[in-house]
């Protein structure tokens, strides 16, 4: 299988390839040159079984093919469980049971693997560079903490993420160095992008990406909708819908995919905060990026989608795209008031961006719509206590895994929000 540029003006090339450049030479995201249909697959007894049955035609004629079991083994030690909650037909898919609590652990551990097989004996190190809005920086940090070969460079905005996601992109050190951005999270995707499109950069400084924009981070994240739908189709016989809480796209261009390759997955919604570019768009008005707002769902504070291109790329118009998903913004005092009366509704804690999968939900059994549905708990409450706690009245335990990290001291360096700021850093560290 071969793969190519959103922006097709890169030459067609081969996962491996893929993987390892981040970005496309031409600024755009790879894609499959073909999203394969399979037909016949079927749900294996782990995640990781089914991890490697959804992700084999990708790596048919990659270096990688014969390690595929291996790295999925690795990726997918920890399970997706689909939770029945209190209502008839209302799931919660948990992804965040991995060693940062978020579901950003599957890929990034994938991704690790991956490049690490994919390096040559005795190059440079090569520099990650993340752009985080909360999760994503931690996930990579912890699966390239210590891996020869590879250095982390982790950018956030500060003062926009929960205190405990802070600590969590500032504890690891040795080859992971994280900056606190005077900006947005767009100022760090904007940075980041600039880095990896950097010619002349990367021509000294060798750079990778794994972020969402990355092939190796979008495709891992079929797996689970996969185990999902496909153990749920094998139980009830009908497809499950999936609400997926979404700020830069790559999760739910992942849920996409994986229905793309006919897989039981039905309808798609996507839940948005107060940055409401994708809900806007859905309903009908022009695509247009906006400034980034701080919401409680931090994690979820995109002005600007990245991974929108995809979506674009896989649909033939702007109507084609907007009859294949729907989107809903919903605001802090619904995500104050959705976490409260959670335990109550729900019998689950929701940390804030599963809380705005969970509104969601409740507002389509309030229209009489009873199809079965998982809302995706994209988060461990525990990494936002200072805003769930108050509002359940008691403690959330942070997971064994978290708290681990939670006793780890923390540092992290101040970077303007410029370039040329980044550009000089990734050079002292090369």
């Amino acid at each position: 299988m071969r793969f190519i540029s959103t922006r097709g003006h890169t030459p067609a090339t081969d996962i491996d390839a893929a993987l390892v450049a981040g970005l496309a030479p031409d600024g755009g995201l790879y894609v499959p040159e073909r999203i394969p249909v399979l037909d016949s697959l079927t749900r294996g007894e782990t995640l990781a079984d089914t991890a490697i049955a959804a992700l084999a035609p990708y790596f048919d004629e990659s270096s990688l093919r014969d390690a595929l079991a291996h790295l999925c083994a690795q990726a997918y030690s920890f399970d997706a469980p689909l939770r029945p909650l209190k209502h008839d037909g209302d799931h919660l898919l948990e992804l965040f049971h991995g060693p940062t609590a978020a579901f950003k652990d599957y890929a990034a551990r994938f991704l690790a693997g991956a490049l690490e097989r994919l390096r040559n004996v005795g190059a440079p190190p090569t520099t990650i560079i993340v752009a985080t809005s909360g999760d994503t920086g931690a996930a990579v940090a912890s699966a390239f903490h210590r891996r020869a070969g590879f250095n982390v460079v982790i950018l956030y905005p500060e003062g926009r993420v929960s205190p405990r996601q802070a600590h969590g992109l500032e504890c690891w050190g040795g080859n992971v160095r994280t900056f606190r951005v005077q900006g947005t999270f767009d100022d760090c995707q904007r940075m980041a992008k600039q880095a990896l499109s950097d010619e002349a950069l990367r021509r000294e400084v060798p750079l990778s990406s794994a972020n969402s924009i990355s092939l190796g981070r979008l495709l891992p994240q079929v797996a689970y909708y996969a185990h999902a739908a496909l153990g749920f189709f094998e139980r009830e016989g009908a497809p499950l819908n999936f609400i997926v809480p979404t700020g830069n796209l790559g999760n739910a261009c992942a849920a996409f995919v994986a229905r793309r390759m006919g897989l039981p997955v039905g309808e798609l919604i996507l839940a948005s905060n107060a940055n409401d570019v994708l809900p806007r768009y859905f309903a009908g008005q022009p695509y247009s990026p906006q400034p980034t707002i701080a919401t409680l769902a931090n994690a979820m504070d995109v002005g600007a989608p990245s991974n929108f291109e995809r979506l674009r790329h896989w649909h033939e118009s702007d109507d084609a795209l907007r009859g294949a998903l729907q989107s809903f913004a919903v605001d802090d005092a619904t995500i104050r008031e959705t976490i409260r009366s959670a335990p109550a509704r729900h019998g689950v804690v929701p940390c804030p961006h599963t809380a705005t999968a969970l509104h969601v939900l409740e507002q389509l059994r309030a229209s009489g719509d009873t199809r079965p549905w998982a809302a995706v708990a994209t988060a461990h409450p525990a990494k936002f206590e200072s805003i769930v706690e108050p509002l359940v009245g008691h403690v959330v335990e942070p997971p064994p895994a978290l708290a681990r990290t939670l006793a780890w001291p923390a540092h992290a360096e101040s970077l303007p929000a410029h370039y040329e700021a980044l550009r000089a850093a990734l050079h002292a560290i090369a």
